[in-house]
């Protein structure tokens, strides 16, 4: 049976001496942060295409892979079947818009 000292040694070990609340409201601040960024992105890119710019690949490239980065850190870290076909779906849409993207770049490119 292990005393109340032991417990707490345990917890702050388990939680590298983190609060508890502190990573709640860093989890929560991630949340919030992709939010704006995905805001952010949508505000460009519907201005992009009514000005008549096209369509941008590489934003959603860079912005799909915070969600693609962070599926494949829950994948490997907590082991969450479902965090896979995240995983798997984000990574597939950040090569296909990079793709896009760099394809655009050449295209249009007057050095190439």
């Amino acid at each position: 049976m292990m005393n109340k000292d032991e417990i707490l040694s345990k917890s702050r070990a388990e939680n590298k001496n983190r609060d508890v609340y502190e990573q709640e409201i860093l989890k929560q601040t991630s949340r919030t942060a992709v939010i704006v960024q995905m805001a952010f992105a949508t505000l460009f890119f519907v201005t992009q295409l009514l000005t008549g710019g096209g369509v941008n690949w590489g934003l959603w490239a860079i912005l799909l892979s915070v969600n693609m980065t962070v599926s494949w850190m829950k994948y490997v870290k907590l082991h969450q079947k479902d965090e896979i076909v995240m995983a798997i779906v984000y990574t597939l849409l950040v090569f296909i818009m990079s793709g896009c993207h760099i394809y655009h770049l050449i295209v249009s490119s007057m050095i190439l």
